[in-house]
């Protein structure tokens, strides 16, 4: 789960019953004795019991708040085996802890340590590891309303019971303007850069997503959909890809999800229940009364991707390309070039000649329509077929 997404949603937590005391219609009230938000720690990620482990800590704010989340930066974090070796993380980017590449044992305990800079010692549970099962496929199907993503695992040895998933989505980017021109230096001048034809777009998952198999005859995970979309999301439009990321949990960790999921999906109406207390299992150790939000588990990581390319999809399907309302392509006059193309927000496409055959202008647009990677990246990611 990436940090903000985790971030957002502990937010709600702490916000989110303060809002249903909110008259709709008249102002706001703030009850007796709260003069803000909580100051809480925040800890995502969890033990990678096969690779890097990554850390981010930050800070609860207020849900009007429209900044970035708060890094808690300068701490000294470590991972500790019971009875046995301490592992320090080391910090790049401010917020960000990781550790060298490591390879835990199965058989042993661990827990994530936490000095911050104010002084407070915090620490999560011992726990065990878990070995997470390989995905069997990534699967998807189509229908009338879009397509559907699906996930499926199994456990031979029945030693999984709580699944958990993540995933990374990217998709490719083709703009529809391609200007010609550039203004450049009080001129308008053939483009000597042209703008990239094609782009990728990315976003990591924010929903929590996981389930379990206790009470079934066997571990086995079939067809639990992950993602959907509609037939026009420009996702699809050329091509598209998914990394599944699959995580074993423990039972306590999964309720911690569970309950964590049910109180960010029902926040919303006077009518929904109230969130629930949500307890991880990370402690402050030298102030009882400090809270601290997250829940560290210990487990190896399956992924699996898999590709879905326009001509997959059904023929008659509409599609979208996020650029409708860059078109038609305004134009500028002669006039007028300067003092529009100088902001640089607007840029030149190509001449426009009036019908007696005089230059008249340049079409225009803006340079989020011409340059796709105000939407996402030029650079092939390392994976892209």
């Amino acid at each position: 789960m990436r940090a903000s997404a985790f971030f957002s949603r502990l937010v709600v937590l702490c916000c989110g019953a303060l809002l249903l005391l909110l008259p709709g219609c008249i102002d706001p009230y703030m009850p007796d004795g709260l003069s803000g938000p909580p100051n809480y720690l925040v800890v995502d990620g969890f033990l990678n019991s096969q690779g890097v482990t990554t850390i981010k800590l930050s800070r609860t704010y207020g849900i009007d708040t429209r900044t970035a989340p708060p890094v808690e930066a300068r701490a000294s974090v470590a991972i500790e085996q019971e009875a046995g070796p301490r592992i320090p993380l080391l910090e790049a980017p401010a917020g960000t802890y990781k550790s060298p590449q490591l390879l835990l044992n199965s058989a042993s305990r661990y827990r994530l340590h936490i000095f911050t800079a104010d002084g407070k010692e915090y620490a999560s549970d011992y726990t065990s590891v878990k070995v997470t099962p390989a995905i069997d496929s990534v699967t998807w199907k189509t229908s009338v309303d879009g397509l559907k993503i699906y996930v499926n695992s199994h456990d031979d040895a029945n030693n999984t019971q709580y699944y958990r998933w993540d995933y990374d989505e990217t998709w490719e980017i083709v703009p529809v303007i391609f200007p010609q021109y550039e203004y450049h230096v009080d001129d308008i001048r053939l483009i000597a850069v042209p703008y990239p034809t094609l782009c990728w777009g990315s976003t990591s998952s924010s929903a929590i997503r996981l389930t379990k198999t206790v009470g079934l005859s066997q571990d086995r995970v079939a067809n639990f959909q992950l993602q959907s979309y509609p037939p026009t999301s420009e996702r699809l439009r050329h091509k598209y890809s998914i990394l599944v990321k699959q995580y074993a949990q423990t039972k306590e960790e999964y309720e911690y999800w569970e309950l964590l999921r049910k109180n960010t999906e029902s926040i919303g109406s006077l009518f929904d229940p109230l969130p629930s207390q949500l307890t991880g299992n990370i402690q402050c150790l030298n102030d009882s009364q400090e809270k601290a939000l997250g829940y560290i588990g210990a487990y190896s990581v399956q992924e699996k991707r898999i590709f879905i390319s326009r001509i997959e999809l059904p023929r008659q399907w509409p599609y979208i390309t996020g650029y409708e309302n860059c078109l038609p392509p305004d134009t500028v006059e002669l006039k007028n070039i300067h003092v529009t193309f100088r902001t640089k927000t607007t840029v030149p496409i190509e001449p426009v000649f009036s019908a007696m055959g005089p230059l008249r202008g340049y079409s225009s647009t803006s340079v989020e329509c011409a340059d796709c990677r105000k939407r996402g990246t030029a650079v092939r990611p390392s994976f892209w077929q």
